[in-house]
């Protein structure tokens, strides 16, 4: 219950800003994009986008290692060249979790023929039997040439068979040296730089939650049936159980290692990449029991699922306190959840991102860097090294280390292994009978 207030501004636990006055400046008087949205979005939807931007500024200016999320056809529909890689760019996220279909699409750009086969725009409701017929691929309004799939299928069945890629890895590995034969492609077509590349080029590492569930995996499945009917060998596997565990090493890295000494969470969309990009913190402590284990200091999402449809999709951030993935001490103040379509804010918000690192780097060659962080102390976030944290390029030292932590920890509790089971059915099945 709120208590009863001494003026007529609200102090009710978890109000945006409580007490602070509501601003409508005109926008007339704006001279940036973030000025704009801090003091021309007063209430409502706008009011919801102005928070998600209060927080990622503030996220970004604390100097947070951050993770991102991020699932649809992000890159099939360029937005990896509007706002994804230039966000990616700045060095402020430590990795990445999205979907394989985002990856398989990432190479149609850089393909041989791709200026015979451009992406166009098509209508939503127009005639997609029209558009089979014409071998036209649709996405929503993006359209786009069957050829470009079939040719993208060739070049991924080429590159598996390499034999960098002939022995058992974790899927951050397929994606990281994928991402340099990506780049090779783009750089030798003339391309801008891709998702896979930019990452590659960075050494953030991609996790996809579901890899069995998109193209790049069905290319491997290919390759995989081939050689059992006859056909070349493949020595191709993915190390799932590496892969999970990886991605704890790197959330214990930024909760005991890095700078900050905690992390925070940019969510657009949901699904599986969200629930990944979630799950290290109850994997660390409730399943491998370790100790003073946190969720995220900041979590902000957006995303259209509506918060009554019971999914992964649409729950924010307080429920996910519940499961211990956001810090319960903070998340009133640091988190929330945006119910919009990213692809319409994500590129106001990267570019008022983008526009004051460019503000702090011209005052930093104005004032010199001292006085700028003595006037400006969220500089020193924003001005990171554009390099990045480069955890996949650690990421034998970082797992290590914590495999060396489970070690000295000792063996656990016998009896969380044993539980009183019921005698299942003979099965003749599964019984061999």
């Amino acid at each position: 219950m709120c208590p009863t207030r001494n003026d007529q501004r609200s102090s009710c636990p978890g109000a945006s800003g409580p007490g602070r006055e509501l601003k409508s400046e005109p926008v007339t008087d704006a001279k940036s994009i973030d000025r704009l949205i801090e003091n021309s979005f007063p209430s409502f939807g706008g009011a919801f986008l102005r928070r998600i931007w209060e927080l990622l500024d503030a996220a970004i200016g604390s100097g947070v290692p951050m993770t991102l999320s991020v699932s649809g056809p992000v890159t099939l529909s360029g937005q990896v060249n509007t706002w994804l890689g230039p966000l990616l760019d700045t060095g402020w996220f430590a990795y990445v979790s999205t979907t394989d279909a985002a990856c398989y699409h990432d190479g149609h750009r850089a393909l041989n023929s791709a200026a015979e086969h451009p992406f166009h725009e098509v209508e939503i409701f127009g005639d997609d039997g029209q558009l089979r017929d014409e071998r036209t691929i649709r996405v929503t309004d993006i359209g786009f040439d069957e050829d470009v799939l079939l040719e993208q299928d060739q070049f991924l069945r080429a590159v598996l068979r390499q034999d960098e890629f002939s022995h058992k890895m974790t899927g951050t590995e397929m994606r990281y040296r994928l991402g340099r034969r990506f780049a090779a492609q783009e750089q030798a077509n003339g391309i801008a730089p891709g998702l896979l590349a930019r990452c590659w080029k960075h050494a953030i590492p991609i996790f996809v939650g579901a890899p069995a569930d998109g193209s790049v995996f069905l290319n491997s499945l290919d390759l995989w049936t081939r050689e059992r009917i006859g056909g070349d060998s493949y020595a191709f596997d993915l190390d799932l159980h590496a892969e999970v565990f990886e991605s704890c090493a790197y959330h214990r890295w930024g909760l005991f290692e890095s700078d900050t000494r905690a992390l925070g969470t940019l969510i657009l969309g949901g699904g599986v990449p969200k629930n990944f990009n979630l799950q290290p913190e109850p994997a660390l402590s409730q399943v491998l029991g370790l100790d003073d284990v946190s969720g995220y200091l900041y979590d902000i999402q957006i995303t259209t699922a509506p918060v009554t449809d019971g999914s992964l999709s649409s729950c924010p951030p307080s429920e996910a306190v519940t499961w211990g993935k956001v810090d319960k001490d903070s998340y009133k103040k640091t988190c929330e959840s945006f119910t919009c379509d990213y692809t319409i804010v994500m590129p106001f918000l990267v570019k008022a991102l983008l526009d004051k690192r460019e503000r702090f780097e011209q005052l930093s060659e104005k004032l010199g860097l001292e006085t700028l962080l003595e006037r400006h102390p969220e500089a020193s976030g924003y001005l990171r090294p554009r390099e990045g944290y480069r955890l996949f390029a650690r990421r034998d030292e970082l797992v290590e280390k914590l495999f060396t932590e489970l070690r000295e920890r000792g063996a656990p509790d016998a009896d969380r292994n044993h539980y009183p089971l019921a005698t299942p059915e003979p099965d003749p099945i599964l019984d061999g009978h």
